[in-house]
């Protein structure tokens, strides 16, 4: 009750606001009707002037202030007509509106889509339909995060949006959030350990693996984790293990698998050990490391990799992780210029250049003209 009555109390006074201005009387405009009168009236004064003088007799004059006379009472009429104007009118239909109209329709939105006991929407709902303005749905779902960091479904939501975004910290807190919550799925898992990796630059961490173990306890067929805890043999310098891993893998994936043939680069480039991916050294020399100290190794290690693909423009698997390096060192124009080299080495239509372009839409980078 105190709520309507202090709504009622606004609305009066907004529309005693209003109303303020629209209760003056206008000042009406001097037309041709108004100047008409005076003009007649001022003939009247003179006819008398005239008489008195002499110089028009009595008959004369009468005739002539009769015929003024007439001229006056048209002219009166058609002033006050005037004045009956449609600004006048107007001015009537806007305080029948501010009176009216206006609180009633401010009713009906409120009821419509105001009111406190409207159901909720949910987050998922919402964020499963973005439209075209995912920027500030994503903004309103970090506000009401912020307000209600229990929300598990909306960790859980966010989460890739943020991968698929480049915003990696953002990510992996979402991810974090999201399994304390709601649990360990392989999904969520997944998930974060791959966006741990992505903010070491293509290593698989001791933390990133232990989220792989954990998602591959819940599902012994899961080709992401799988594919990840391979790479981590092999930058262990555990090559003939890291290659049982990608064969056997290979081996059960189905022959139109779109990472197939990023598996088959790694069994080919263990096989002749160009492999070009960090040592076990690297990983725990990393893993040690201060946040800007990791950074600048990264980068060294970006730039080593960017040689290898200067001399070997064929390696696939080099320039997957050099384009999703960049993007992690913040570097997205030399990412979307790697991209396009790649894409000349390997085209749009391939499967490997769809694959690329695949990974360009994921971390939100131009493929430029390469991707025609």
């Amino acid at each position: 009750m105190l709520f309507w009555i202090l709504v009622a109390i606004l609305t009066a006074a907004v529309a005693a606001v209003l109303l303020l201005p629209l209760l003056r009387r206008p000042v009406a405009a001097a037309g041709d009707a108004s100047h008409d009168v005076e003009v007649y009236r001022d003939q009247l004064e003179e006819l008398k002037r005239d008489q008195a003088t002499g110089l028009i007799g009595a008959s004369e004059a009468e005739l002539a202030r009769a015929e003024v006379a007439r001229r006056l009472i048209a002219a009166s009429k058609a002033e006050a007509k005037d004045r009956a104007s449609p600004a006048e009118r107007r001015n009537l239909m806007a305080q029948a509106f501010v009176i009216v109209l206006l609180p009633a329709i401010g009713l009906c939105l409120y009821i419509a889509g105001g009111r406190p006991d409207l159901p909720a929407q949910p987050l998922a709902e919402r964020l499963a339909n973005p439209g075209n303005d995912i920027n500030m749905l994503i903004a309103r779902a970090e506000n009401h995060l912020a307000r209600n960091p229990q929300d598990g479904a909306g960790w859980d939501l966010l989460a890739p949006i943020y991968y698929r975004g480049g915003r990696m910290e953002d990510a992996a807190n979402a991810f974090s959030q999201a399994i304390r919550l709601l649990g360990a799925t392989p999904e969520r898992l997944d998930g974060h350990a791959e966006t741990l990796i992505a903010l070491s630059s293509g290593i698989v961490t001791a933390e990133a693996r232990t989220q792989l173990e954990q998602s591959l306890k819940l599902n012994a067929d899961n080709p992401r984790a799988k594919y990840y805890l391979a790479l981590a043999l092999e930058q262990e310098g555990r090559k003939p293990e890291a290659r049982a891993a990608f064969e056997a893998l290979a081996k059960e994936a189905p022959a139109d698998a779109p990472w197939l043939p990023l598996v088959n680069q790694h069994i080919a480039a263990l096989g002749d050990g160009a492999s070009g991916n960090p040592t076990a050294e690297d990983v725990a020399a990393a893993e040690g490391m201060a946040t800007g100290d990791r950074q600048q190794m990264i980068a060294g290690m970006v730039e080593s990799l960017a040689t290898k693909l200067q001399e070997n423009p064929d390696n696939f698997e080099g320039w997957m992780r050099i384009i999703r390096s960049y993007v992690v060192l913040d570097q997205r124009l030399k990412a979307e210029a790697a991209l396009q080299t790649a894409l000349k080495t390997f085209p749009a239509a391939s499967e490997n250049g769809k694959q690329l372009l695949a990974l360009a839409k994921d971390l939100s980078i131009s493929a430029g003209g390469g991707g025609q």
